[in-house]
């Protein structure tokens, strides 16, 4: 869908896309106790792994530290970011839609979404609470775009529902005053 046509918003739009903070980035190579100490100074969940053009290779959460490294007992010091990181994430462009990453999040089961500019360097990381702020007046005002366009072309089926909820609703009423 061309961003002129689209009913939603561009991830680049949303006001926390500028206020974001860079990403912690690393290379496969360096040590998984190195990424933690940064992890843990910026106060991050993720590290992103980016080649040496920038582009993204990998995503390494607290969660792969806890169940690949401490969990398996293996030594942070001597391991690679490379060795747990879940490579070739899915990778948003900034131009992307935000509600279809919202609904791809969600059912995909993963909760930090990089976003990469034309040249798919990275520029953001979005989290799922970032997607939460989508807020419930935004999400109603798409339904009720959606809808008007909804209604619009369905407009005969719409006039033959609402005459037979119309009818039967009558009908119960008459029913009902005659007991």
């Amino acid at each position: 869908m061309a961003a002129t046509d689209r009913v939603g918003m561009a991830i680049k739009d949303r006001p926390e896309f500028k206020s974001k903070p860079k990403p912690l980035t690393m290379n496969a190579g360096d040590s998984v106790l190195d990424a933690v100490k940064a992890m843990s100074e910026k106060n991050y969940g993720s590290v992103i792994i980016c080649d040496e053009a920038g582009k993204v290779t990998g995503v390494v959460t607290e969660r792969d530290v806890m169940r690949k490294v401490v969990g398996a007992e293996k030594d942070a010091a001597t391991l690679k970011l490379g060795d747990i990181m879940t490579a070739d994430p899915r990778v948003a462009r900034e131009d992307d839609d935000l509600a279809d990453w919202l609904r791809i999040m969600s059912n995909e089961r993963f909760r930090r979404l990089p976003v990469v500019d034309a040249d798919g360097r990275i520029k953001v990381v979005f989290t799922q609470g970032d997607f939460v702020s989508y807020t419930w007046p935004d999400l109603l005002h798409q339904a009720k775009v959606l809808a008007q366009a909804s209604v619009g072309r369905n407009y005969p089926i719409w006039m033959i529902g609402g005459g037979i909820m119309l009818y039967s609703l009558l009908m119960v009423i008459v029913v009902s005053s005659l007991s």
